[in-house]
């Protein structure tokens, strides 16, 4: 089992947006990036765990656990004329884009806020993507040691809010 880092801005979708679908599942469509889409075409399985993290917003941080329930297929929207997420030099034979159905496992009993995450004396975080300066992906790896870290810290956090 991999784990992972998904960013969606809360304005587009978020955390409570996952919670009302459906089964509490989605397809996460719209990544447009060929390494991020790389790592979901290739590398996310079912059962891979996603921290959930809102990005470009006023409180960015990971707000939920989600699991891949489908690996990586065509992004439908790539091919609806007029989509947001349309790609004119993609077709069904050669599809440029892909996708991964989330399901939510639960949300954060305390969101983990990107502030939180930049304390220096967590070493397995400190190296954690969305770290880095510059980093954009809307999908990055996670580590077990990163994984196990952020959950340290959210238990930590909701026994400190007790």
């Amino acid at each position: 089992m991999n784990h992972w880092l998904m960013k969606s801005e809360p304005s587009v979708f978020s955390i409570d947006d996952l919670e009302r679908a459906p089964k509490r599942t989605t397809m996460w469509d719209g990544v447009r990036n060929y390494q991020a889409r790389n790592m979901i075409r290739d590398q996310m399985r079912p059962g891979d765990e996603i921290f959930f993290y809102h990005s470009s917003c006023p409180d960015p941080g990971i707000y939920g656990i989600a699991k891949v329930v489908k690996a990586g297929y065509p992004d439908p929207t790539q091919f609806i004329k007029g989509h947001d997420h349309e790609d004119p030099k993609s077709s069904p034979e050669d599809p440029r884009w892909y996708v991964i159905d989330a399901q939510l496992v639960r949300k954060m009993a305390t969101p983990i806020l990107l502030e939180t995450l930049k304390i220096k004396d967590i070493p397995a975080i400190n190296e954690m993507l969305i770290m880095r300066r510059g980093n954009r992906l809307s999908v990055t790896p996670v580590t077990p040691q990163e994984w196990a870290a952020v959950l340290l810290l959210e238990s930590s956090a909701a026994g400190k809010a007790r």
